[in-house]
Parts: structure tokens; sequence; C-alpha cells
């Protein structure tokens, strides 16, 4: 049987960005691993030799110094010298967002969730797809997502760091950003840990702010209050804020909150949050929100599809989609503006 020729090398499409994608689940375990072991933080300010991070780490020689390697090669580690007189240290982007003593600038707690969760549920993305249901602690409790972590005390801590942590960059761009002149209450609605409210009102000292959550994160975001010296002008008000009426406040914030439910349950709160506000008052709502040709916010469109593995029925939105059920809920028409990296922030004026 006669082959079929070959086309030179040089006219042959370049697989290279289908094997960096398809295999990327190696670079993610590799930095994954290094923040979960806290190596950036044991490189706070001081250059290591291989042989010191390994007894440190407790970690097997070959594997520590191809995992160091692997990790410089990927640009995550500088690295002076080469074989084992070679000092490893933090890249300027490592050092400040993955080193745990810098806790408003830490984003490694998304990542420790990470590993530690959806890493092994994305393994099941097909059956999410297939079935549109999700893929978490569900499969073995029975229980959606929230409620399941919220069983645990350690696990529920490691989720509210984690949304601190990934969000606390758009938080500071809205604090910088927003002209909060005109407003005396924030209230935050999914306030978790209470990031949003701490970081707004050291900004601006005229402000007072309600974090508003379930009841059993409130220890925790009273915690936080408190180590940062904001607990005089940041209430921790515990709710259901599906079964019970918002809080009044003349600002009301969403912080990645809409994007957990279906459509009914976005508007749901929409209308709440229009009920709550004063005439003139505005809802600002902080998400990935993705580019109404739906081509452009990579991240935007992954993070929708962890909300199918995540949560029933949850997902991301377009400006066109929120525009739309801005006006089913009576607020005019909607304003955006970017924030930090693929974040958005976008105005809801009653």
């Amino acid at each position: 049987m006669k082959q079929s020729s070959v086309a030179p090398s040089a006219a042959q499409p370049d697989a290279s960005h289908i094997m960096q994608v398809g295999l990327g689940f190696w670079a993610s375990k590799t930095l994954l691993s290094a923040v979960k072991l806290e190596l950036f933080t044991l490189l706070d300010g001081q250059p290591l030799p291989a042989d010191k991070i390994r007894q440190q780490l407790g970690l097997h020689g070959q594997a520590c110094l191809d995992w160091l390697d692997a990790l410089h090669s990927l640009g995550f580690l500088h690295r002076e010298g080469e074989g084992p007189a070679a000092r490893y240290a933090n890249t300027p982007e490592t050092g400040f967002y993955l080193n745990k003593k810098l806790p408003f600038s830490y984003i490694g707690a998304f990542f420790e969730m990470a590993n530690d969760r959806e890493y092994r549920f994305w393994a099941n993305l097909e059956t999410g797809l297939r079935t549109g249901k999700p893929q978490n602690e569900i499969q073995d409790s029975g229980m959606e997502s929230f409620s399941a972590i919220y069983q645990s005390p350690e696990r529920l801590r490691q989720f509210t760091d984690a949304m601190t942590g990934i969000q606390i960059g758009s938080f500071k761009a809205f604090a910088a950003a927003y002209n909060f002149t005109d407003h005396r209450v924030m209230l935050d609605v999914g306030g978790s840990g209470a990031a949003l409210s701490t970081v707004v009102v050291q900004a601006h000292p005229h402000l007072r702010a309600i974090s508003y959550d379930l009841p059993q994160v409130a220890a925790l975001a009273g915690e936080n209050v408190q180590r940062y010296g904001v607990a005089s002008r940041v209430q921790i008000q515990s709710g259901d804020f599906f079964a019970e009426p918002f809080p009044k406040a003349d600002l009301i914030t969403m912080g990645n909150i809409l994007h957990s439910f279906d459509q009914e349950k976005k508007l749901t709160l929409l209308r709440k949050a229009y009920e709550a506000l004063p005439a003139g008052g505005v809802l600002a709502v902080i998400e990935l929100i993705i580019d109404n040709e739906r081509r452009h916010n990579t991240f935007a469109l992954l993070m929708s599809l962890n909300m199918l593995i995540e949560s029933d029925g949850g997902f991301n939105y377009t400006q066109d989609d929120l525009s739309g059920w801005a006006a089913q809920t009576g607020f005019a028409a909607a304003e955006f503006m970017p924030l930090a990296g693929p974040t958005s922030l976008a105005l809801l004026r009653k």
C-alpha cells in the first residue's frame, strides 16, 4: 500500500501550544506543590542551596533538584550558579504574591485550595460537561460545596483565605478607582472574611461597612477586622441573603458572588439589592465578566467551567448578560470598567 507523503517539517503546523496546554497539569502541579510546601515563604529574603531547601522541606535529593530547576525553567525561581553550588531565590512576583509573610498580597491561599480540592475535581470535567452537575464534595457527601466546606473548620478557613487571596488585587483596585465621596454605608453581600470591607474602609476613613454573610464565617471575619484595626468601622452581620432582606446601605458590593448561582438566583440577588438601596444608590459588582464576543477573557471562561465543577448552576456571564438582568430588576444601564487583570467592575445605579 502506498503511504501518503508527509509535508516537510517547515510546512507543518506548530504543535508546541497543544503540547503546552495538553500537559499543562505538569507545570500546574509543580507550582501548586511549591505553594503548598511553602517554598516561596522559606525563600523570603534569603537565597538557599538545594541541599538546604531539601532539608527544610523534607524532600528527596534528585527529585528536589529536578523540582527546583523545573520551577526555575518555568520562571518562578531565580537560580545563581549551577550544580551543587547553585542557590535559589524568589522572583519579584513569587516573593510578593506567594509569600505567606505578606498577607495582603498573598494569592497562594487560592492555590492551596486548588491543590487540595479543585485539582482532583477537575479530573471529572467530562462528567460535568455531560451532566451539567457539580463534581466536587457532593460526589462523596451528597452536600453542595458550601455546605460541605462549612462542616470542617480547617476547610472553611482555607476557603475563606482562598477567596481573599484571589480577590485582593481587584478589591484594592476598586478601593482606588471608585469615587466613594457620596457614600456613607457600604454593604458587602457575601463578605466572607471581610477583606473587601477592610480594604475599602482603610482607604476611605469616612465610610462605614457591613460585611454580610452566613453565620459560619462570622468568627473568621471578626478575627480579620480586629487584626487590621478596622473593627470599629466594619460590622460583621450574619444572615442568609436569599432568605432575608439585605441590610440597608447606599452602596452594595458583591465580589464574585453572582457567578456562584444560576440565572434565577442571580436575578433574585439583584432584586434584593435594588430593594435595599435608596434612590441614587449603587450596586457594585466585582467579577470575572466575560467579554461580549466570548473570545478574549480566557480566565473568566475557565472560571465559568470551574463554577460547573463547584456549584449547582453557577456560571460566569457577559457584560450584555448583566446589562439585561439590570434592566429586568429596575436598575439603570450598567457601567463597566476594568480592575485588576481579568476582573471588571460593573456599576448598577438605582
